[in-house]
């Protein structure tokens, strides 16, 4: 991974476009090939980024740019799309790498596995004609747990959690930013799955078009004899 801290612009130019002024910013470059820009705010979130697979070419600005004080221009080009990632810098102010090696991914606690692993098994719960795409879909800022397919061929993104709170769905939303931008995905809806969800994050899922749904473990691992309950 290369760490890169320095004053830039960024443009983003595609099917969407979006721009960020001069300012100093960390610049994260993974060996998949994704590039992503960070400021010192907004907690882990990226203000932009491009996801792999893609490429990174650096040149030399043009003559105007160079009057205005670019030294160096990093195009990000995506290798599905026509989108792009540039980047002008002005000043750089740190530049290392470090070979961080396999990472042995997210080690879930016992009952989240169970759940993603029973979920994928009995995936009509989500509704009568899903199916599965796989589970841990990989993306440049995590796995999925669950994607699927509904009855009518769209893609779903499923997070599962024990118990569901707001941290839950922010996270699914920055999946769902992410697979959308993904045109053999796209248009990709969401659903927040856990054995208890707080009030407080339903209503944040149901503001982002999130669905929620409560999962009952013991049904689905074939303990809960539901005809001996009095209730």
């Amino acid at each position: 991974m290369r760490l890169v801290i320095a004053r830039c612009s960024v443009d983003y130019v595609g099917r969407l476009k979006a721009h960020l002024p001069l300012a100093t910013r960390l610049l994260l470059v993974k060996s998949d090939g994704s590039v992503l820009v960070h400021s010192d705010g907004g907690s882990y979130k990226p203000l932009n980024w491009m996801s792999p697979p893609a490429t990174l070419r650096v040149t030399t600005p043009e003559e105007t740019e160079v009057e205005e004080g670019v030294m160096e221009q990093w195009t990000v080009q995506s290798a599905k799309t026509d989108d792009r990632l540039i980047i002008n810098i002005y000043e750089q102010l740190h530049d290392t790498s470090h070979d961080l090696g396999t990472d042995p991914g997210l080690i879930k606690d016992g009952v989240e596995a169970d759940l993603q692993r029973l979920l994928a098994e009995q995936i009509e719960t989500l509704g009568a004609g899903y199916s599965l795409i796989r589970r841990e879909y990989f993306t440049a800022i995590g796995p999925v747990d669950i994607l699927a397919r509904d009855g009518d061929g769209r893609t779903v993104a499923v997070e599962l959690k024990r118990r569901g709170d707001i941290d839950g769905v922010e996270q699914l939303t920055r999946y769902l930013e992410l697979l959308n931008r993904d045109p053999l995905l796209a248009p990709v809806r969401g659903i927040f799955a856990a054995q208890q969800i707080k009030p407080q994050a339903k209503v944040l899922a149901n503001d982002r078009g999130i669905d929620c749904i409560t999962l009952d473990y013991d049904a689905m691992r074939g303990v809960d004899d539901s005809e001996s309950r009095l209730f």
